[in-house]
């Protein structure tokens, strides 16, 4: 194994290094070390290492067949996963991590956990798919901070790859897919046919340092990335594909979290495609953590029924210091919505959204005090969440339906609203009033059609909306270029 630091770079740069084309190492040792590798491609009968980009690289790796996996799409392979994660727990810590090869093939599974110090790695023509016997999906606790499951009360099925109290997970490839099948699950949700809520594709609770990259996810059952209670967070380079009136497939949901980069991802879902949460009700303030420090850009989003970024509506350990930028958008409801409600407690504060290119939107903003949905009827009626420093800047849409809907709470307006540079096109079948504003506060510049009243044009004189300048410590995450020999 070889590894050499990759300096802080944009994601433009260091996909050069994630393309994971299969070329040698470069070296005369390494040259005689090469091996065939099952799945993989080959050179003349020869598999090449190839070089990969990741934020760990592991000492020891291991092969899916290795332990009895057999890629065929009908034999499960939920035993031969868990084997194959605890044999490389072993070389956690001390022994320098361990890595899954997952090769070519369609291998059929349950929910598996991960370990400390790993990584999942799958081929370019790797395909894990989740299982349709619900008998190997085990029924877990709810989150402490939802106090129940999102579907329904009581418990909730475990995601297919999970795991709790981690350091040091990375799930990656070479765009290799992870189908959730979610059609199976979908179909019962409807029906009323579920006792508990639906798994994730991906969740990890209590886990410092997860990088998520190069990868397809498909049809999730529910929710696709979810990590919570978690921190030092990357997502990039992630594709996410679901059908449009898919119930909940939200694309990323980083919950309770801090210290998170989600970057470059491509998102066709049946629900909001990055949604930011800390916990519902009673429950999240309770558990009281928030998700902050959290970086959003050069998304591309299609959701017709939800947003492009959501913040809530499980919001009750707080919100604050998010930073969206580069958002592209096509035929979805909002670019950016606030879901929230009294009941809920906490904060949304300190969000800035610039550099916006939508088309076909219901909303380009929306903003709601009175969002219904709550665990049960024990919530607190005094706690009262608060709405502050909400700057948007730079957007341009197109073919909306309405240019804004912003809706406070009474007696408890959100306060320090600021929207610049902005040019919104209404469609030809657009509503009259372009901007709707009830219990909100703040300021424009250079915003067309013109806001509503409570949102007063501060004249050419007026300073841009804000956006931070500082670097968050999750900007200057290190890569290293990692070999994968066998």
């Amino acid at each position: 194994m070889e590894k050499t630091r990759i300096p802080p770079t944009s994601f433009q740069t260091l996909a050069l290094w994630i393309s994971l084309m299969a070329v040698s190492i470069g070296t005369a040792d390494c040259a005689r070390r090469s091996v065939q590798l099952p799945g993989s491609s080959r050179d003349g009968g020869v598999m090449r290492p190839f070089k990969y980009a990741a934020t760990s690289c592991r000492a020891k790796t291991a092969s899916l067949t290795d332990f009895g996996g057999v890629g065929d799409g009908k034999t499960s392979n939920t035993k031969a996963f868990q084997a194959a994660v605890a044999h490389l727990a072993q070389f956690a810590g001390g022994g320098g991590g361990g890595m899954l090869y997952v090769p070519a093939g369609r291998w059929l599974t349950g929910p598996f956990n991960l370990t400390n110090s790993f990584t999942l790695f799958l081929h370019r023509d790797a395909v894990i798919l989740a299982t349709q016997d619900m008998s190997e999906w085990p029924v877990i606790d709810p989150l402490p901070s939802y106090g129940r499951g999102r579907d329904h009360a009581g418990g909730r099925y475990s995601s297919l790859i999970g795991g709790s109290n981690l350091t040091d997970v990375i799930i990656t490839g070479d765009n290799g897919t992870i189908d959730g099948q979610g059609a199976f699950w979908w179909q019962k949700f409807h029906g009323g046919k579920l006792k508990y809520t639906r798994g994730y594709l991906i969740e990890l609770l209590h886990t410092d340092q997860i990088f998520i990259s190069n990868l397809t996810l498909l049809n999730s059952p529910a929710w696709n990335i979810h990590p919570v209670y978690s921190s030092n967070i990357v997502i990039s380079g992630i594709t996410i594909l679901a059908p449009v009136r898919s119930p909940n497939t939200d694309g990323i949901n980083p919950d309770s979290c801090s210290h998170v980069r989600i970057e470059d991802c491509y998102i066709v879902s049946g629900d909001d495609c990055v949604a930011i949460k800390s916990g519902w009700d009673e429950y999240g303030i309770a558990v009281g953590m928030p998700s902050q420090h959290i970086i959003i850009r050069r998304l591309t989003c299609i959701s017709p029924t939800s947003a492009v970024i959501a913040l809530g509506s499980e919001m009750s350990g707080g919100i604050q210091d998010v930073r969206a930028e580069d958002i592209t958008a096509i035929d979805s409801e909002s670019g950016v919505r606030i879901k929230t409600a009294v009941g809920r407690g906490a904060y949304v504060k300190d969000i800035f959204v610039r550099g916006m290119n939508l088309n076909t939107m219901k909303w380009v903003f929306w903003m709601t005090g009175s969002y219904k949905s709550h665990p049960d009827n024990k919530y607190d009626p005094n706690a009262i969440p608060v709405v502050k420093g909400i700057s948007y800047s730079d957007v341009v849409a197109t073919d909306v339906t309405q240019a804004a809907r912003l809706e406070g709470i009474s007696n408890a307006p959100f306060t320090g609203i600021c929207i610049s540079n902005v040019t919104v096109q209404l469609a030809a079948k657009a509503k009259k009033q372009s901007w709707t504003c009830t219990d909100v506060e703040g300021v424009s510049k250079g915003v067309s059609p013109t806001p509503c009243a409570s949102l007063p044009d501060q004249g050419a004189g007026a300073e841009p909306c804000p956006f931070p300048t500082d670097r968050l410590p999750i900007d200057d995450i290190v890569f290293e270029e990692c070999s994968y020999t066998s």
